[in-house]
């Protein structure tokens, strides 16, 4: 008999994506009738639990319940979930995900045929809306130069990562590493597959396994993000340390360097020479690459939207990282 699967999916007003979510999620080749769908709600204030309780009212052959997260914290929301969890497998998903119809099974298959004990697959990025910097950001998400070695948001082959996107495992698994931690409010997937890592056990990325991700809409909304990423990979460095990967340092030290440069430079030409260079061969750096991508596939405004959008997730990253070691609080 299949695995039974319970799917953990955190939300907090997500009206806009949530039914695509669903619909995918019923149309997946894994029996409905081995599936619990747990859609863990921060108090939506929008039209996310009418959409979700239309839903369930049509889909009747599918296990669909409403779980209150009133910490409305994506942690909080995961381990809601996992405690009336009831599948030997646990699937978490995100509701700006669409997962591929084979999703489920590929990833059970995966788990019970114990590839790792976290097992995820692979992003394929698209745009939050039907805008040029909507299709930049997109672009950007999924760029070497905005993933860095996130193999997850590249084209990967099946390997042993350091973690992966959402994830599924055995049930059993919280039993041995805990649950996430909820004073993590961003990483904490990372910070749940260190522990998973550190007890032995195997990360595994299964590029077979495939969603679509929903990138921001706009530049406020991606610079948000990437600001509540870095403050937090702080947090989490401060417990794993050893986690550090070249890809996370790379924009606080190249934000706090043109910092110091530019404090220099108040005193010193071969400071002010420094920065100036070093602005400029960033700007290159980032304008070849949008040149390039532009003429791949023929949309001018690239030449501008990839270089703002990278530029904005590095120095959003960087700053909300640098704000963190320095003690400042989180932004709410």
């Amino acid at each position: 008999m299949q695995a039974t699967v319970s799917i953990v999916i955190p939300c907090f007003n997500e009206e806009g994506t949530i039914r695509k979510l669903l619909d995918a999620l019923y149309a997946q080749t894994y029996p409905r009738d081995r599936m619990q769908l747990l859609i863990c709600d921060g108090m939506s204030t929008d039209g996310t639990r009418e959409a979700v309780r239309a839903f369930r009212s049509q889909a009747t052959d599918l296990s669909v319940q409403i779980i209150e997260n009133p910490k409305r914290t994506i942690p909080a929301a995961l381990n809601a979930g996992i405690r009336v969890a009831t599948g030997d497998v646990v699937v978490r998903l995100d509701a700006h995900c669409v997962p591929y119809p084979d999703y489920i099974e590929r990833a059970v298959t995966a788990v019970m045929s114990d590839k790792g004990e976290n097992v995820g697959g692979v992003w394929e990025i698209r745009p939050g809306a039907t805008t040029p910097i909507a299709e930049a950001i997109a672009a950007a998400a999924g760029h070497p130069l905005g993933a860095g070695d996130a193999l997850y948001r590249l084209r990967p082959e099946a390997a042993a990562v350091d973690t992966v996107p959402f994830g599924s495992f055995r049930r059993q698994l919280v039993e041995r590493v805990g649950l996430f931690d909820e004073s993590l409010l961003s990483n904490e997937d990372y910070e749940f597959n260190a522990r998973i890592r550190q007890a032995g056990g195997t990360v595994w990325l299964d590029p077979q396994i495939r969603s679509v991700y929903f990138a921001r809409s706009n530049l406020r909304d991606l610079a948000r993000q990437y600001w509540r990423y870095g403050f937090w990979k702080w947090r989490m460095l401060r417990r794993h340390p050893r986690t550090i990967r070249l890809r996370q340092a790379l924009p606080p030290l190249f934000a706090g360097g043109l910092v110091v440069l530019a404090v220099l430079s108040l005193w010193s030409q071969a400071a002010r020479l420094a920065l100036l260079g070093g602005i400029a061969v960033y700007m290159a750096v980032l304008g070849l690459a949008g040149l390039l991508l532009a003429f791949r596939a023929r949309k001018a405004y690239l030449i501008v939207g990839l270089p703002a959008c990278i530029a904005v997730m590095h120095f959003a990253w960087a700053g909300g990282f640098l704000w963190s070691v320095l003690g400042g609080r989180p932004r709410p």
